[in-house]
């Protein structure tokens, strides 16, 4: 049998080879990702949710409204607006760039984030609401939500049946 020369063609461009698609992949996790801001130069993520840093306070989540891209910052003022109407005494947060609504000392009873077509209402004790929200499956826990489109008719009523009834229970503690 007849010993290959390791510096012959075949071994040398499968070893270029190689060694370019090693470069390739080094230089692909080192490039910045591109981060996509709205007009006002907040950063959104994935599927155009808001970075806005953790904070408590009514100010961070007005901040995160104001940044929700197009038609979906009239939903969060819309939402924001019901909250505020049918739980006055609501506690507001900004936690891994979504708003949280929460009762002091009971824990938060809901929260919601924006995707790249619809804008998800999360209750986080969901289960125990009457008619329990749409979304969500046995992985979901007690959480149930659901999903707006820019297209759908928000139920006003039934919106505030469900907060009403998420603010008189115990809310999520992280």
């Amino acid at each position: 049998m007849k010993k290959r020369d390791p510096k012959s063609k075949p071994a040398k461009s499968a070893r270029k080879a190689v060694a370019k698609k090693v470069a390739k992949k080094a230089v692909a996790k080192k490039a910045p990702k591109r981060l996509l801001k709205n007009q006002d130069g907040v950063v959104l993520l994935s599927g155009g949710n808001p970075q806005i840093a953790k904070a408590d306070g009514d100010s961070p989540v007005q901040a995160y409204i104001a940044a929700m891209p197009g038609w979906k910052s009239g939903l969060g003022r819309r939402l924001d607006d019901l909250i505020m109407r049918a739980v006055p005494e609501v506690k507001k947060a900004v936690k891994w760039n979504s708003p949280f609504y929460g009762i002091e000392g009971q824990g938060w009873f809901l929260s919601y984030h924006v995707l790249t077509r619809y804008v998800k209402v999360t209750f986080f004790a969901g289960m125990s609401l009457k008619p329990i929200p749409p979304g969500g499956t046995e992985r979901s826990g007690e959480s149930r939500w659901i999903d707006i489109y820019e297209d759908d008719v928000l139920d006003e009523e039934q919106m505030t049946k469900w907060l009403k009834q998420a603010a008189a229970i115990p809310g999520w503690k992280p």
